[in-house]
């Protein structure tokens, strides 16, 4: 009987030693298992949620720099334009400008031509009445003989 009275005995000590076990050690260290394993699911969502994010923004970052691209090749263009018609605008002054120095090089070379037409209508009109006194040594006073004198200026 000592030994089926032993084996009860150890038999319900075993059984209280597993409830108080599961009770006491087991419980506690199921429930850190469960917070852990809920700790690391939360850890798992939060850098998947992380590696969304972080795709949603590479993808926005690329239509930033898509939309800076286009709106930088906008601006060179639009420069560029400008430029060009800053050049035309320039091209069409310098034009303006160039014509009207012509045309005011040409109205004093036309006056100068002018004067220097008198003067040598004048002079050869001089040595017309020199050379006439020579001839006639004589005096002819210029004054009273113009009329004369005009119509040898037509003619030269």
């Amino acid at each position: 009987m000592n030994l089926n009275l032993t084996l009860i005995g150890q038999a319900i000590t075993f059984v209280v030693f597993i409830w108080l076990f599961q009770r006491y050690v087991y419980a506690p260290i199921n429930a850190a298992l469960a917070n852990r394993q809920k700790k690391i699911q939360e850890g798992l969502e939060a850098a998947e949620r992380g590696e969304k994010e972080q795709e949603l923004a590479e993808k926005r970052a690329k239509e930033t720099i898509a939309e800076a691209k286009e709106k930088a090749q906008e601006m060179v263009s639009a420069a560029e334009r400008r430029a060009n018609e800053i050049r035309e605008e320039a091209a069409g002054e310098a034009r303006q400008e160039a014509e009207r120095i012509l045309a005011n090089a040409r109205d004093e070379a036309e006056q100068e031509m002018n004067r220097a037409r008198q003067e040598l209508t004048q002079r050869v009109a001089d040595l017309a009445v020199e050379g006439a006194e020579k001839i006639l040594e004589r005096e002819i006073d210029a004054s009273a003989h113009s009329e004369v004198l005009d119509r040898v200026v037509q003619r030269l």
